[in-house]
């Protein structure tokens, strides 16, 4: 799969930004998906999750604390693409964000050693 993202740029705190990534090279549906995000000096961090469909539910999204109510994912499986929807953006959240996918939980969000990166995407938040 390659996965590209998309959508960062420079933006005043208190305001959104939303961020996507497409994926291509293989189906998409079983593919739990996810952002990272690294500021300069600091290492990789999970920011949001989105799981694929279970056998008996629908997708799951979890965030990390610091994004929690501020944040939103969401997958189109039609169109292979996941988005990350900003909003009350901060100062704090200025980092590259990366897309990234795995068939596995435990790979994905857990090791942080999915098999698919995307590149980076960089956000800038004003203060």
């Amino acid at each position: 799969v390659q996965l590209q993202a998309s959508g960062g740029g420079l933006v005043q705190a208190g305001g959104s930004l939303s961020l996507s990534c497409t994926a291509s090279g293989r189906a998409f549906d079983d593919l739990n998906l996810a952002w990272f995000r690294q500021a300069p000096g600091k290492d990789r961090e999970f920011v949001a999750l989105i799981t694929k469909n279970g056998a008996t539910s629908g997708t799951i999204t979890s965030f990390s604390d610091a994004v929690e109510g501020r944040f939103n994912v969401s997958r189109d499986n039609a169109k292979n693409m996941v988005g990350l929807q900003m909003t009350s953006l901060k100062h704090e959240d200025t980092a590259t964000y990366y897309c990234a996918a795995d068939e596995t939980l435990r790979k994905l969000v857990v090791e942080k050693r999915p098999d698919y990166w995307g590149q980076g995407t960089q956000v800038t938040v004003s203060s």
